[in-house]
């Protein structure tokens, strides 16, 4: 009874379906004040009733809404032990990348995570996951033509709602295998007069923390030990009003992978050193991230309001293998960025009769960024055949910043019901941020949902995107710095500066229609996007620390369809999902010194396919409960494979894979025992994520090989 009461005992499909009640929000009712709940167990009765409250806020209203339970998490293969970014693969139209990265709908990062409606900020870290699914209840993925609540990261919005307790009790877990995985955990909640709370931790090592290099079964120098912490704590104080406070910790240690059996070819010299063999570079990564917030919900009558404060700290250091990277890359580079951003967000419901409800908000946040570099590089210049020729021992240049950002939001909006079928959005929102740019932007918003009945949902929306370029990871460097060394900028003369602009905001147009049919236990669904983009923003890694550079396309075009269907009838679960898109982009137009001239030129008066474009992307699974307390179940994952250097910048891609994951488990229920079987990859399929080339890309990484997981967790 713990966490079904949040979202009531029906089973919650994993969403390869938008959700009507979402689409298509119930009447709004007329004003009247709220009475305070009463039922024999009046805690509980309250904090459902708060958290209906809280929701009404931030109705999807007319996006495509995907929701995926903890229920659900717990029938996938590897459960709750499995990363975010696996779980969310599993979605339409989400695409699979290295680093731990996802796309959603071509568009290369820009998504914005919500725990209980309340935005987490953006961090530094690139491998290391933030939130476990250990705390989550169940989660909404919201992307299409969003309402006006939504803004500057906007391909995505992963809105978390958080497990809370009211049982006493909790769960203690112990999951590994394959690639020397062991992973402890334990979870707990409770309550206690209006006071609920839930906790949980868990401890991560595997000898495989990256994507491997190359196509081995076991990486060489790929070990990871992370740890996750998380609590939730929150107050009733009567029928109308909450406080709650959440707060998490994620420190996460990566070894980067080598490949093997390679040597230097550029002919540097360290202190008379001139070879290296690639086995045994050692060079490292520590993310570290804390988040908090503070909220406090009022309901009553006609007005629901919540009032959050959040902040978020992450730090990154990358640490180099001095003489291996100068021998190899000319250039080792220690780097640690840090990025502090503390703010506010107040948002509210004012229902003004059954046809109108007003929504606003108001969001304004401070970023402080901190970045400091110390680079090892080699004095000297190019030949008359352009090849660096080395004209000393290593220097050290030090190069070192920091950055503050303000950001400040609002928008306002109505959910129009003209009639009990047919529901209009409308609003609009205006965003202004400076940082390492001033911009602003008004962005209007509509969106329509029509259910004529007999299961059937149809929605179409238009919405004005701004979104500024990731501000933690907006490289400051100066570029001159590295001229006259084996660091010097691609295409530096010498004579004329690089180009080095920094980054815009993105401004897209996004229009987005869908249709979705429920018949019988069967549900149906088709969307489709269309998508113009003025300083498309992607990312790049464009060196040896892997962090991310963003970068802009003058113009970027991106279209995409998807389809999904469902079929769910007591214990028995089956979904498919299949999404086409293309994604491109033309004239580079910030962070130019990164670039290869060539590239450049080309790609200034040329269409490009973005780095991150996938044509086909499809996931799928099934899953059978029996009554014993067995299940059984499988998911798969395909990709026709992501761009790749070919006659022209990305003109290639790779080989298309599918990947086939199994499970099975069974609870005993007596002594409240769970014992879990997992294989991934059962037919060891060898498939490359990247190859090392293409447009930002820096490495080679393959996919996980067929692995063996067990699992035994205790409910107490």
């Amino acid at each position: 009874m713990r966490h079904t009461l949040l979202i009531g005992a029906a089973f919650v499909a994993l969403a390869p379906a938008l959700a009507q009640a979402q689409d298509a929000p119930a009447a709004t009712p007329a004003p009247a004040p709220t009475p305070a709940p009463t039922a024999a167990n009046g805690d509980i009765v309250v904090t459902g009733h708060l958290d209906a409250a809280r929701a009404s806020i931030q109705p999807s209203l007319g996006a495509t809404t995907y929701t995926i339970s903890n229920e659900t998490i717990q029938e996938l293969p590897g459960g709750d032990n499995q990363q975010m970014n696996q779980i969310l693969l599993q979605l339409p139209g989400v695409v699979q990348d290295g680093f731990g990265q996802f796309h959603v709908r071509a568009d290369h990062n820009n998504l914005q995570y919500r725990i209980n409606g309340t935005i987490l900020p953006e961090g530094v870290a690139v491998f290391g996951q933030t939130l476990s699914p250990r705390l989550v209840e169940q989660f909404d993925l919201r992307t299409g033509a969003l309402p006006a609540q939504y803004g500057l990261r906007t391909a995505g919005i992963v809105d978390i709602t958080t497990k809370s307790g009211f049982k006493n009790g909790g769960e203690a877990s112990i999951y590994g295998g394959s690639n020397d995985t062991i992973e402890p955990s334990i979870e707990y909640g409770g309550s206690s007069g209006g006071t609920n709370y839930f906790v949980t931790g868990s401890y991560r090592h595997s000898n495989r923390g990256i994507e491997a290099v190359d196509a081995g079964r076991t990486p060489l120098h790929d070990d990871t030990d992370q740890y996750q912490g998380f609590v939730y704590l929150d107050h009733t104080f009567d029928a109308h009003n909450r406080v709650s406070l959440i707060g998490g910790y994620a420190d996460q240690t990566f070894q980067i992978p080598n490949p093997r059996g390679l040597h230097p070819e550029n002919g540097y010299n360290v202190g008379g050193r001139t070879d290296f063999l690639s086995d045994d570079l050692d060079e490292r990564q520590h993310e570290r991230t804390a988040f908090g917030i503070l909220s406090l919900l009022h309901d009553a009558g006609p007005v629901t309001l919540q009032a959050s404060l959040f902040a978020r700290y992450s730090g990154l250091r990358y640490t180099p293998d001095t003489v291996g990277e100068l021998l190899f890359n000319g250039i080792a580079q220690k780097a640690f960025k840090q990025d502090f951003t503390v703010g506010g967000q107040i948002e509210g419901a004012y229902r003004i009769g059954s046809a109108h409800t007003l929504r606003g908000g108001i969001v304004i946040s401070r970023d402080r960024s901190n970045s400091q570099t110390s680079s090892q590089v080699f004095p000297g210049a190019a030949d008359d055949d352009g090849e660096f020729v080395q004209s000393g021992q290593p220097i050290t240049i030090v190069d070192n910043y920091a950055k503050t950002e303000m950001t400040y939001s609002a928008y306002l909006q109505d959910e129009w019901k003209l009639s009990p079928a047919l529901t209009v959005n409308f609003g609009g929102r205006f965003d202004h941020y400076d940082g390492f740019r001033s911009e602003s932007q008004f962005s209007p918003r509509i969106n329509a949902v029509l259910t004529p009945g007999n299961g059937l949902t149809l929605h179409a929306g238009y919405a004005r995107y701004f979104s500024p370029a990731p501000f933690a990871n907006v490289a400051g460097t100066s570029v001159l710095k590295f001229r006259g060394t084996s660091a010097q900028a691609p295409g530096d003369d010498g004579v004329t500066t690089p180009l080095a602009t920094v980054p815009f905001a993105e401004r897209q147009d996004y229009f987005d229609i869908g249709i979705q049919q429920k018949a019988g236990y069967f549900t149906i669904g088709l969307d489709a996007y269309h998508r113009r983009s003025q300083n498309l923003v992607d990312e790049g890694q464009f060196g040896a620390p892997i962090i991310l550079t963003p970068f802009n396309y003058a113009r970027g075009r991106i279209d995409g369809i998807e389809g999904n269907i469902n079929y769910q009838r007591g214990r028995f679960l089956a979904y498919a999902n299949l999404a086409w898109s293309k994604a491109q982009g033309t004239d580079i137009v910030s962070s130019q010194f990164n670039f290869d001239p060539g590239d450049l030129a080309y790609i200034s008066n040329h269409y490009i396919y973005l780095d991150h474009d996938q044509t086909w992307t499809g996931s799928g699974g099934l899953s059978y409960r029996f009554a014993g307390g067995t299940k059984l179940g499988g998911s798969m994952l395909y990709g026709s494979g992501l761009r790749k250097d070919g006659a022209v910048p990305n003109g290639g891609k790779l080989t298309p894979y599918a990947v086939f994951n199994l499970t099975a488990s069974h609870t005993f229920r007596g002594p409240g025992i769970e014992v879990r079987f997992d294989v991934f990859n059962v037919g060891d399929h060898v498939y490359e994520i990247r190859d090392g080339s293409g447009v930002g890309v820096g490495a080679p990484q393959f996919g996980q090989r067929r692995s063996f997981f067990v699992g035994v967790s205790k409910t107490f």
